[in-house]
């Protein structure tokens, strides 16, 4: 491979990327992306109680907000997403270039180059971890030689985004509860849930579905990674780095 054959365009052009996000507007974009969708897609998009959208083919085959501007002023109430009609033009351009950001930085992240982040104290961790964690995890259970088994960044990183997979992901069978027309709702193990329908078995085992693409069903999925999620916003820089010194310690 010749020189530069691992550099950002070269990768652009392999993944077939649209034109390079705008950093500006990005920047923009994520003061009104955060407040207004991230508790349900995420802080930076990569999907809560609702979907991804860096994998989105909308935000894919979105260029200057031409597809994405359109999609949030209308909304689409049947699938649970809001309507934005006081949005104006180009605050539709910055979220869907703060978006397009989000898949860049995806896109690129075998570029990236993992400094040392084992920066933390482990005992100080540790006394988080005791005074924060240790209800729901275990050093010798779940968490039992987590040190040995992944990387230090890959831990931050599962840490601070539980349910990407590896630990921290959910590992039960996910729950939900339909409530119907009439207003009889319907509590069970989720079998298959997608943007057309729901299917679950409930607390007796019998199976039952319903398409979601009639407005007449309402679908509120348990996030038992819900706490997890809230603790991002109240995360020191100093327990973040202590917390992972104290994991890496687990082998």
């Amino acid at each position: 491979m010749g020189q530069g054959g691992r550099g950002r365009g070269n990768i652009r052009e392999f993944l077939g990327l649209g034109p390079p996000p705008d950093p500006v507007a990005a920047e923009r974009g994520e003061k009104l992306y955060v407040p207004n969708c991230a508790f349900c897609h995420g802080a930076k998009a990569r999907g809560a109680e609702g979907p991804n959208l860096i994998r989105s083919t909308m935000v894919l085959h979105d260029e200057r907000g031409e597809l994405i501007g359109p999609f949030l002023i209308k909304g689409r109430a049947d699938k649970g997403m809001p309507a934005f009609p006081n949005l104006t033009e180009s605050q539709a351009y910055d979220i869907a270039q703060f978006l397009h950001m989000q898949v860049e930085l995806a896109a690129n992240r075998g570029t990236y180059k993992h400094s040392n982040i084992v920066t933390g104290d482990a005992q100080k961790g540790e006394a988080y971890f005791n005074s924060k964690c240790k209800s729901c995890h275990s050093p010798t259970g779940d968490l039992a030689k987590i040190g040995s088994k992944y990387p230090p960044d890959q831990i931050q990183t599962r840490l601070l985004w539980p349910g990407g997979g590896g630990f921290g992901a959910p590992t039960y069978p996910r729950k939900a509860t339909v409530t119907l027309s009439n207003g009889r709702t319907v509590t069970g193990t989720i079998k298959r849930l997608d943007d057309f329908n729901i299917s679950l078995y409930d607390a007796d085992g019998n199976y039952h579905s319903w398409p979601r693409d009639n407005g007449k069903v309402k679908v509120e999925v348990e996030d038992r990674l819900a706490a997890h999620r809230q603790l991002l916003e109240k995360y020191t820089d100093e327990e973040m780095h202590n917390l992972t010194a104290y994991l890496v310690t687990l082998k």
